[in-house]
């Protein structure tokens, strides 16, 4: 099978959830308890392949971490992965088990109202699951986390794990399994209410600041419209959003999250991380589903 993209010097590895997601966009303002006309789509998600498939698009090579159950929604993931060069021989299909479906509803802005999430399979990336690829983990660069996956899980890999370590919070419930592993991260990429609910400050610039203290290298919070705050050890800045149409927020913040990790491989600035960052972000909010393949432009249009 012929890769997608060209293979680069640099290799990541995702820990964490793939789904098949269910989206749905109303034409007009959503009427609740009522039938809406709008469009539905079944594509393969999931906070970490969403995170795998755009990091494979900006051009790193991938390995995937994940479990499926044994049926058509892994086939077809799994199909998704092979098509993209995405690494799966880390990952593992449980019999009798069904794979995480992530199912949301967006209005006619794009905006998600609700979203309904069945990812009890991620359960099984246990740290005796996680033992047994713990040597395999030298030959790449960066070990990224999504918080789908347990505590103990996080905890295990962020303490056996030498290698730099990147963490996407995912939602201000799940966002808490990482607060006894920052000292142990290189960046985290948490929006406005995860770092709130994980530092307790509304500032964005305290919580920033509560993150440095915990530990972590780099701190990069999305702002919403008001763009992106990044800090580290020496300096806090505040970035704009790029301009651009919104068709679906539906994985924004894992196309920014791979960004920063593409953009601190090859040694950038923080503030040109945040750039790529937010430049990601926009770039996906453009496309109609949760990975664009303009990200494979994003280093010319810097």
């Amino acid at each position: 099978m012929e890769s997608l993209i060209s293979k680069t010097n640099h290799a990541a590895v995702v820990i964490g959830g793939v789904n098949m997601d269910i989206g749905g966009k109303t034409l007009k303002k959503p009427v609740l308890a009522d039938s809406n006309p709008g469009i539905i789509r079944a594509t393969p998600g999931g906070v970490g392949r969403n995170i795998a498939h755009d990091m494979r698009l900006l051009g790193l090579d991938v390995s995937l971490i994940a479990a499926m159950g044994d049926d058509f929604y892994a086939s077809a993931i799994e199909e998704s992965c092979n098509e993209l060069g995405i690494d799966l021989s880390m990952s593992r299909r449980f019999p009798g088990q069904r794979s995480s479906t992530y199912l949301y509803v967006a209005d006619e802005t794009g905006e998600m109202h609700i979203g309904i999430s069945d990812m009890d399979i991620v359960k099984n990336i246990s740290p005796d699951y996680l033992k047994g690829y713990m040597a395999s983990l030298s030959r790449f660069d960066a070990v990224v986390l999504d918080a789908n996956l347990e505590q103990e899980s996080i905890a295990y890999a962020a303490e056996n794990c030498s290698l730099p370590l990147y963490a996407d919070p995912v939602s201000t419930v799940k966002a808490m399994k990482l607060i006894p592993s920052l000292s142990r991260l290189r960046a985290i990429k948490p929006n406005a209410l995860e770092a709130e609910a994980m530092t307790g400050e509304r500032n964005m610039e305290k919580a920033a600041a509560v993150f440095i203290k915990a530990g972590v290298e780099r701190v990069f919070i999305s702002l919403g419209s008001e763009g992106m705050l990044a800090a580290d050890r020496e300096r806090c800045i505040q970035l704009p959003c790029f301009k651009g149409p919104i068709i679906n927020t539906t994985g924004a913040g894992d196309a920014a999250t791979a960004a920063i990790i593409w953009a601190d491989l090859n040694q950038m600035s923080l503030e040109d991380t945040a750039r790529a960052a937010l430049l990601a972000g926009s770039l996906t909010c453009a496309h109609n589903g949760a990975n664009s393949p303009a990200l494979g432009n994003l280093s010319k249009l810097l």
